[in-house]
């Protein structure tokens, strides 16, 4: 976990945060093609970094997606 805030990168959030009050987290899609995907709690922006692989943030998504998560 990077403690360091990173604003050279451009972050991107769901849609759907709008929805839940803007409590998300943010990843920077610039950095996928490198296999290091950079993440985020949009409340916090200078706050903590957490970098997953490009793979494990894909399995993340696609769960989300397909309603892995919906009961937690």
């Amino acid at each position: 976990m990077n403690k360091s805030p990173s604003p050279q990168l451009r972050w991107a959030r769901s849609s759907h945060s709008v929805q839940n009050g803007g409590a998300c987290v943010e990843w920077a899609p610039d950095t996928a093609m490198a296999d290091t995907v950079p993440v985020r709690d949009s409340k916090d922006v200078a706050g903590p970094v957490v970098s997953f692989s490009a793979s494990a943030f894909s399995s993340f998504v696609t769960g989300v997606k397909g309603g892995m998560f919906e009961t937690m």
